[in-house]
């Protein structure tokens, strides 16, 4: 039995296709599960190799050693000025250096570029998961509403039998018999 739905009645000819696409959405995610890898699973030699550099490079431990070795340079090369390897303006460390952020930075990058991929991914599923949470409150909504009509038509049913019930419990008894009725008061 179809009970009219009187929000879906008063819905705009857009709405109800918006409403219609995501029902079929809803079913089509059903039926296919979600088909994408897991992004952890399997991962290359280089990136591993990647995300570990970002790891140990975006760490504190790795900056103090850095500035520790680099504290230690300067003075070793300013103290020892006979015997300095680097002298003053540090050629040979900021060579280094260099090299360092050369080779850190498009590792870094691999990395970063590899977690936006997750994240993309785990964005997408949350859409999904949404899409198909608010298509199930939707058709929660539509339930309770079905319900709520169906007890106000019963209730209305039984509101108009109390009726009836009161209407027939009110009306004089009738008598067949025309002289069983007696004469008021005084009347003879």
């Amino acid at each position: 039995m179809e009970v009219a739905n009187p929000e879906i009645d008063d819905m705009e000819p857009t709405e109800r296709e918006l409403l219609a696409e995501l029902r079929r959405l809803r079913r089509s995610l059903r039926l296919h599960p979600n088909d994408m890898p897991d992004p952890m699973e399997a991962l290359s030699v280089g990136q591993r190799v990647a995300d570990s550099v970002a790891r140990v490079m975006g760490s504190w431990k790795f900056i103090i050693f850095q500035s520790v070795i680099l504290v230690g340079w300067v003075s070793i090369n300013l103290v020892a000025v006979a015997k300095s390897w680097d002298p003053y303006p540090f050629i040979l460390l900021n060579l280094m250096l260099s090299f360092q952020a050369a080779y850190a930075a498009p590792i870094i990058v691999m990395s970063q570029n590899r977690q936006q991929d997750i994240d993309r991914m785990a964005a997408e599923n949350d859409y999904k998961i949404n899409i198909k949470a608010e298509l199930e409150i939707e058709l929660l909504h539509e339930k309770i509403d079905e319900l709520r009509q169906q007890e106000v038509l019963r209730l209305s049913e039984a509101v108009k039998s109390l009726t009836d019930l009161l209407l027939v419990s009110r009306e004089p008894p009738r008598s067949d018999f025309a002289g069983a009725v007696e004469p008021p008061d005084g009347a003879s």
